[in-house]
Parts: C-alpha cells; structure tokens; sequence
C-alpha cells in the first residue's frame, strides 16, 4: 500500500486516495470496514485498475508490488 505523503493533497485540499497493489484480477472494497467504511462492493480489474466509487481507492494489479506488503 502507498500512503500519501504527509501534507500532500489532491487538489482539492483533500489528501489523494489510497493506493492498494494487488495480484488478483477480482478485489472486493469496502473501505476499511468499521462504522468509516461502505458496503462491500466487487471490483474486476480487467485493465488493471479500479477506482473505488465509493471511498476512491485505488487498486492496481501488480503481483510484484503487492507481495512486498
């Protein structure tokens, strides 16, 4: 996982999502779970990536990467 670099922000004033590599082509996000989280919801990444619709994460297939977590 890639945290933002602390003061760093998207633009907006908000700090940039999250970045989650994976090495599944099918993620499920549900935002970190607890009373801050969202539904569950699947992801395909066919492309590979997908951006959460609801908390904005940001999956990435990368088996190499998502291995060093």
């Amino acid at each position: 996982m890639d945290n933002a670099a602390k003061g760093a922000t998207d633009g907006n004033g908000l700090p940039p999502p999250e970045t989650i590599y994976v090495d599944q082509h099918r993620i499920s996000c549900d935002g970190g779970g607890g009373p801050l989280g969202h539904p569950k919801v699947w992801y395909s990444l066919e492309d590979g990536r997908a951006v959460c619709g609801y908390c904005g994460r940001l999956f990435i297939y990368d088996p190499e990467k998502a291995s060093r977590r």
